[in-house]
């Protein structure tokens, strides 16, 4: 009890700067991301006072809106075209649909070929609409790190949060995403990261050390948070916490804590040290 105490207390710090942005990244398709970004954000919104956000920046389709029950068919680019009309709360609530946390999420279009037209000054410019109405925003983002509005994502991120799923081909692309970062001057954000594994099942018959594999990425970032496989998630529907497992529920506070221990500053970051993941995991 007093270690979830200490969790909330993590997850509730308050944002030094007033705004602060995450953003959720993964090389690699189906390993749980968006999962990862609903997850985040719902319990980061269960626990605080203040408003949290989630926004789809996926550049083909992305599934955001597939995971909460939502209250309205407008979407990023709506708010986009009409954010000089947005002066109140209540104008931008138009845009987006509420979950039972309060976390709020705001869609993507539903085609991918307008999509694909979402820029980083696209990005900047609802970016700059919504740090005027909430805390804390959390970006899903695309698989690709070179189209338009991940820059921009990049860019204007306070914290990053990397997803891979808890395999060796998972974790090299995950791998892969830091070294990039790294090599376009984003050190600073792989050291500040926090990396989560998804789905890693009690009794897998596979011969993954995930003890190896958390330490590698360990080795490169601030925290590795490992979230448990669970039924509920699977699903690929609506995510509602209250139907988690406990032990999942727990990997989310944690994550939320790790999270929030960046809302106070970037001052206490360990120096990152490379290390290559073993062919033999």
């Amino acid at each position: 009890m007093r270690r979830r105490r200490e969790l909330v207390q993590r997850a509730r710090t308050p944002v030094a700067t007033g705004h602060h942005r995450v953003a959720v990244l993964s090389l690699k398709g189906g390993v749980g991301k968006t999962t990862t970004t609903v997850g985040l954000g719902a319990t980061l919104a269960q626990v605080r006072g203040d408003r949290v956000i989630a926004v789809d920046a996926n550049p083909d389709r992305g599934t955001l809106s597939d995971k909460v029950e939502l209250e309205t068919a407008a979407t990023v680019r709506d708010l986009l075209n009409e954010r000089a009309q947005i002066k109140r709360y209540v104008d931008i609530r138009a845009f987006t649909s509420q979950t039972t946390s309060r976390l709020e999420i705001l869609a993507s279009d539903r085609d991918p070929s307008v999509s694909e037209a979402f820029s980083a000054k696209d990005y900047h410019a609802v970016a700059q609409v919504l740090e005027n109405f909430y805390s804390i925003c959390i970006t899903d983002c695309g698989t690709g790190l070179l189209h338009s509005a991940m820059s921009g994502v990049l860019g204007m991120a306070d914290q990053i949060v990397l997803v891979s799923s808890p395999s060796v081909d998972g974790a090299r692309a995950a791998s892969a995403t830091l070294d990039w970062l790294e090599a376009h001057h984003y050190g600073d954000l792989v050291r500040a990261a926090t990396v989560v594994l998804c789905s890693v099942r009690p009794r897998s018959k596979s011969t993954v050390d995930l003890d190896k594999l958390e330490a590698h990425f360990a080795a490169r970032c601030r925290t590795v948070v490992r979230v448990p496989y669970d039924a509920h998630l699977e699903e690929g529907a609506e995510i509602d916490l209250d139907r988690l497992q406990q032990a999942t529920r727990d990997a989310y506070l944690r994550l939320a804590a790790s999270v929030g221990d960046g809302f106070a500053g970037p001052h206490a970051l360990a120096e990152p040290r490379f290390s290559e993941i073993p062919d033999h995991l």
